[in-house]
């Protein structure tokens, strides 16, 4: 398992290097720098003042220098200033990075949950009327956008019923409890998940109700439920750990929409307003920390396959 962990966690250094590259490269591309946006804001600023400025914080250098001397810094734990927060990066990030996991931790928690019963109710009960049932919830959450389903429970529950708050964060001098801040876009989340990890844990169940081994225990006389629960889901769980590791990052990704249209901060909303107000150094980071993130969960999902199955070696292989 040690020489595995290090493995992977050797791979997730070389791909956040390769993606820090990459994306440091395409926001050098964005049009203007910080010092071309403080001559904008200061017409008094002479040509020679705005060239020694660049020179003081190489932004003149070529990328390749630009991008080592961002990344020696960052290896000390430097990751530079919010241009638009006025603070150091780190101090920006960490807070939205505890907003966003409690956020999208929650959601994915009873998503997967939500999923993993829906999924082997419509297997066990295929071609029937529950199988019928949750199919069409699932294809609907599935075709239904997420920006519009985020406006209609907003003019629901906070316009019309006026139970819930239409977005922001918790604040002491709100009427509403810290909860009920977390629940539109926490539902939000759920509804735009749930139905594609809902399909493919029913076709895994399907496959794996048809195994041989489903065959023998209803033979040995075990109970249904026990059969399902017990061997079916547990067999049915290694194909889905793949999608569930992928839909965590699939929140992450799609709680920027999410945040932003409810006010929630966290690191979508963060990545929003940097790259619209191009602030290089914020938007880097909180694109690389989500980026970590997704590459952990795809770890957690290969350890988790020689859990479920003691046969399959955490090389991929049957031993």
């Amino acid at each position: 398992m040690l020489d595995f962990a290090l493995k992977r966690f050797a791979g997730v250094i070389i791909v956040l290097l390769i993606t820090s590259f990459v994306v440091f490269a395409l926001i050098g591309l964005m049009p203007g720098d910080p010092i071309d946006l403080l001559m904008s804001a200061n017409p008094n600023m002479m040509p020679e003042d705005v060239a020694k400025l660049k020179a003081i914080y190489g932004v003149d250098q070529p990328l390749w220098n630009r991008y080592t001397h961002w990344l020696a810094d960052a290896i000390r734990g430097d990751f530079g200033f919010s241009r638009i927060q006025h603070r150091p990066v780190i101090d920006v990030v960490l807070p939205a990075l505890a907003n966003t996991i409690i956020l999208t931790f929650t959601a994915f928690v009873i998503s997967v949950s939500l999923a993993l019963v829906l999924g082997t109710l419509a297997a066990v009960n295929r071609g029937g009327w529950v199988d019928r049932l949750i199919s069409f919830l699932t294809f609907l959450g599935i075709s239904v956008p997420g920006f519009w389903l985020g406006l209609v429970f907003i003019y629901l529950f906070a316009v019309k019923l006026g139970v819930l708050p239409a977005g922001g964060m918790p604040r002491p001098d709100q009427p509403y409890p810290a909860i009920a801040y977390l629940a539109l876009p926490c539902l939000t989340l759920i509804l735009i998940e749930v139905g594609g990890l809902t399909r493919y844990v029913r076709s895994a169940m399907i496959e794996a109700l048809s195994q041989d081994y489903i065959r023998t225990a209803r033979a040995k006389g075990q109970s249904e439920s026990m059969i399902v629960w017990q061997h079916g889901l547990r067999n049915a769980m290694i194909p889905v750990m793949t999608i569930v590791a992928l839909g965590f990052g699939h929140l992450l990704s799609g709680a920027t929409l999410i945040e932003t249209m409810f006010g929630w901060r966290g690191m979508g909303r963060l990545i929003y307003e940097a790259i619209m107000g191009n602030d290089y150094n914020l938007a880097l980071i909180c694109l690389l920390f989500t980026t970590t993130m997704v590459l952990l969960g795809s770890i957690v999902a290969d350890l988790s396959y020689s859990l479920l199955d003691p046969r399959i070696g955490l090389s991929g292989k049957q031993r």
